[in-house]
């Protein structure tokens, strides 16, 4: 791994989808921010290396009356071919095009049984049909595998990587086409953490190796000029990573998982994450404030679990949220978040809170009821719904919101799908019917 260390100043801003939505000519690896002024520190930025993919369709291991709602289901000897989720959607719009970015992590078990995340690229006309690659890319027009785990035997990330959010940011003192993705992401080493939760596996297969055990995660950042190759941007933790658990008695002492960044206006960038609050026994969303999106506060928790005072089932999200995807409404300025909700028998669903600030008094739009629930009768999701990303379509007469999300189906299978609001509001989302795969 080569590292280089490059200045940068100013304030980052950013940058509407369709001053971005022009493919970027020019690659990473050369770097040329000469002239690009961003923040007041001095990056060390390690170089992530990639080779030429090949395309593939989707896998027809599933039969069509159980695909409701699935619009990218597990590669076919690929780097994904083993487990997919963890969507992150971008929607760039035009005079002459419509084009869609799907970020999202994959696994293959091919070399030697060994498991690790990657993340990788999809790019879409619609949203719904995704071209896919099976192997690294390589040019700027390429999708497959974008970014893997880190060499060095010291990073924070040198297990497992997967996607959290990608901000396009640019500064105000440059041109709109000077502008660079950056990606706010999960690193996963192969320490592990206890914890004391009779849910068991609190993030699913190869994240936890046993009961009550889960590999600890920190939050990373990387950058890139055309969201393909991807350059690793050194936190002020020893690790490489953005910033360090909590202290033992803290809420998130164990890991911090799955940031989610929001621009809410110039010097004021929020992360949102999840861990496990051992105290109380269930999963917890907080929130972290940046001036430049690189050092950053903690704010504190902001949304737990919530106990049923009735009899039954209980709350979906009994036991509490994770997975937050937090964006703010464009039509009355509002902040709506989406997340992962796990009720006391460790099964998933997703909901849905509102808040006029983004930070204090989050309100559930469903007083008991998950806005989306897993598939019935044998559907590819029926084992869980989660790791959900929100999309606001423009639009006057048809605003609506998509919502992409990671299915679970029998046996711990997963797949990518799709749900669409009833209107504009963010009531009750329905899975998308008669998609052609």
């Amino acid at each position: 791994m080569e590292a280089n260390s490059i200045k940068l100043h100013g304030t980052p801003s950013i940058v509407t989808a369709s001053s971005t939505s022009r493919r970027h000519r020019s690659s990473i690896l050369s770097l040329h921010y000469r002239n690009t002024r961003f923040s007041p520190f001095s990056l060390t930025v390690t170089r992530c290396s990639t080779t030429k993919s090949n395309e593939t369709g989707q896998d027809s291991r599933l039969e069509p009356s159980s695909k409701k709602g699935l619009v990218l289901d597990l590669g076919t000897d690929s780097w994904d071919s083993e487990e997919i989720g963890s969507p992150v959607v971008k929607r760039f719009l035009s005079d002459n095009e419509e084009r869609w970015y799907m970020w999202y992590h994959g696994t293959s078990s091919s070399k030697q049984n060994h498991v690790s995340d990657s993340v990788g690229l999809a790019v879409s006309n619609n949203g719904i049909h995704w071209e896919r690659g099976k192997g690294r890319v390589e040019s700027t027009d390429d999708v497959g595998l974008v970014m893997g785990s880190c060499e060095d035997w010291w990073a924070f990330d040198k297990a497992n990587v997967r996607p959290g959010e990608v901000v396009i940011m640019s500064s105000s003192k440059v041109r709109a086409d000077s502008s660079v993705y950056w990606m706010y992401y999960t690193g996963y080493t192969t320490e592990t953490v206890e914890f004391q939760s009779h849910l068991g596996n609190p993030e699913r297969f190869h994240l936890c190796n046993e009961k009550g055990s889960v590999f600890r995660s920190l939050p990373g950042l990387a950058i890139s000029q055309d969201g393909r190759h991807w350059a690793r941007i050194e936190g002020e933790h020893h690790s490489g990573a953005l910033f360090d658990v909590g202290s033992e008695k803290d809420w998130d002492f164990l890991y911090i998982a799955s940031p989610h960044v929001v621009f809410h206006e110039s010097g004021d960038l929020r992360m949102y994450y999840h861990s496990f609050d051992a105290k109380t026994g269930e999963f917890c969303i907080g929130m972290a404030r940046s001036r430049e999106g690189i050092k950053w506060v903690k704010f504190g928790k902001i949304l737990g679990g919530r106990k049923s005072e009735k009899d039954g089932l209980g709350y979906f999200d009994e036991m509490g949220v994770r997975y937050p995807c937090v964006t703010r409404n464009k039509r009355d300025g509002s902040y709506v978040m989406a997340y992962e909700g796990v009720d006391r028998n460790g099964k998933v669903s997703i909901g849905l809170a509102v808040s006029e600030d983004g930070i204090k008094d989050w309100k559930r739009v469903q007083d008991e009821e998950a806005v989306l629930v897993v598939g019935e009768g044998g559907a590819w999701d029926e084992e869980g719904v989660g790791c959900p990303y929100l999309v606001e379509m423009d639009g006057d007469s048809d605003h609506q919101w998509r919502l992409y999300y990671r299915g679970v189906g029998n046996g711990g299978r997963t797949g990518i799908g799709l749900a669409v609001s009833e209107g504009s509001e963010v009531i009750k989302f329905t899975k998308q019917t008669g998609i052609s795969l």
